[in-house]
C-alpha cells in the first residue's frame, strides 16, 4: 500500500470535485425544505456520501475485472444522469408553477427515501469513471479513495442543505422552481461535458 501526500490529495480533490454536484443539489434540498432537522440533513448529506463513495469503487471494479462492458456503461452515464435529473427538476418546477401563490410554505413536499435515493445515484453516477483514474490502486488502496471521497462529500453536503436552508426563506414560494433549475442545469453540465455523440 502506497499511502504518500500523493494517494490522499489527488483522493482530497476528486471527493471535492465529484461533491460539487451532490453540493448544489444539498443546497437545493435546504432551499426546499425550510423545516429540516439535522437527522434529516445528515441522512441527506450521507445519501449522497455514500452513493459518491459507492460509484467510484464500482467503477474501478469495473475497470479491473469488465473491463470491454464498461466502455457501454461509461457511455450511457451522461444519459441517465440527465434523465434523471431532469425527471426530478421538471417535476420541482411544476410543482412550484402550479402552487405558486402559496406563500408560507415552499412548494415541494418533504423529501422522501425514493426522491433521495434517485437523487443520490443521479449526481454520482458520473462518478463511475474515476474508476478509470484509480485503476492502478489495489483494492484497498480503491477502498480508502473511495472512502475519503465519501467523507468529504458528507461534509460538503451537511454544509450544502444549511446554507439552502438559511436562503431558502428570501425565496420563499420561488424555491422550489429555483431548485428544479439547479437540478436541470447540473444534468445538461454532466451531459454536454461527458456525452459522447
Amino acid at each position: 500500500m502506497n499511502l504518500d501526500v500523493t494517494f490522499f490529495l489527488n483522493s482530497l480533490l476528486l471527493g471535492l470535485g465529484l461533491a460539487m454536484d451532490a453540493f448544489s443539489v444539498s443546497l437545493a434540498n435546504g432551499l426546499c425544505n425550510q423545516k429540516i432537522k439535522f437527522p434529516k440533513a445528515m441522512g441527506i448529506a450521507t445519501t449522497f456520501g455514500f452513493f459518491q463513495a459507492l460509484m467510484p469503487f464500482i467503477g474501478w471494479v469495473l475497470v479491473s475485472t469488465v473491463t470491454k462492458y464498461f466502455t457501454f456503461i461509461e457511455v450511457a452515464i451522461p444519459y441517465i444522469a440527465l434523465v434523471l435529473l431532469a425527471f426530478i427538476g421538471g417535476k420541482m418546477i411544476y410543482e412550484g408553477v402550479k402552487k405558486k401563490n402559496e406563500k408560507e410554505e415552499c412548494p415541494v413536499k418533504p423529501l422522501t427515501f425514493g426522491p433521495l435515493i434517485v437523487q443520490g445515484v443521479a449526481t454520482s453516477i458520473d462518478a463511475l469513471s474515476v474508476g478509470f483514474t484509480i485503476a492502478h490502486y489495489n483494492v484497498w488502496e480503491a477502498l480508502l479513495s473511495a472512502g475519503i471521497i465519501g467523507v468529504l462529500t458528507i461534509g460538503i453536503c451537511l454544509a450544502g442543505v444549511y446554507i439552502g436552508k438559511a436562503i431558502g426563506t428570501k425565496f420563499q414560494n420561488k424555491a422550489s422552481i429555483f431548485g428544479g433549475v439547479i437540478l436541470i442545469i447540473i444534468g445538461l453540465e454532466i451531459f454536454i461535458t461527458n456525452a459522447i455523440i
